[in-house]
């Protein structure tokens, strides 16, 4: 890894967004690939933080503040990764339940599973379980990412469940569950595919689950 990727990728670990944002441009300017400054630079810096983040190093501040400066590099980075240079990883349709109002988790998942080159659908929170299934067949989703914070709204992701089973979208589409009163054993008794317990995992398996699909 050259110099400069090296300094992207530890100034994104520190949450630096102006100086990420202002290195990439130089990594530009001195001729590196704009795909080789991802995933050379960008994307190892929030690999390192993802891992921190499971071994309670850091806690959700500091990778909200790391991946807003992933964001900021991409931004520099989004217009010049274009046609086939983009490689396509997959999508997800993401979004806290019905009745659910909050937020900062979902927000760092889905920033988490951005950090690894995802194409999320943040359909914000209080989804109802038809709008998943909506957005599912409008992106061509390959999953269903719900997540709850409250054990009386965590119910209503089964609906979410039962209506992908009764729809079209029946065996093309993997249901990933998560949140605080959420875990395998609930996932079990609703039928869903997959329970993840923190957002660098569900980013991990996100990417798994793409890249089988695509396999």
């Amino acid at each position: 890894m050259s110099a400069i990727l090296q300094d992207i990728s530890e100034k994104l670990q520190k949450g630096k967004m102006k100086e990420v944002a202002e290195l990439v441009k130089q990594a530009v300017a001195d001729g590196i690939q704009p795909l080789t400054i991802l995933n050379e630079g960008l994307m190892p810096g929030m690999d390192i933080i993802g891992e921190r983040f499971k071994k309670n190093d850091i806690f959700i501040p500091e990778v909200l503040i790391a991946a807003r400066a992933m964001a900021a590099g991409t931004d520099v980075l989004r217009p010049l990764l274009v046609g086939d240079q983009m490689e396509e990883k997959g999508t997800v349709v993401i979004g806290t339940i019905k009745d659910d109002l909050h937020d900062i988790g979902k927000i760092l998942v889905r920033m988490m599973m951005e950090s690894k080159g995802l194409n999320v659908i943040d359909l914000g929170n209080s989804v109802p379980p038809a709008k998943y299934i909506e957005a599912a067949a409008k992106h061509n989703a390959d999953i269903i990412a719900c997540s709850a914070l409250l054990t009386t709204t965590m119910v209503h992701i089964k609906d979410v469940v039962k209506g992908v089973a009764e729809s079209p979208l029946a065996g093309k589409v993997k249901i990933m569950i998560g949140g605080a009163p959420v875990n395998d054993a609930f996932r079990e008794s609703i039928g869903a595919d997959y329970y993840t317990p923190d957002a660098s995992s569900a980013a991990e398996k996100a990417l798994e689950i793409c890249a089988a699909a695509r396999a």
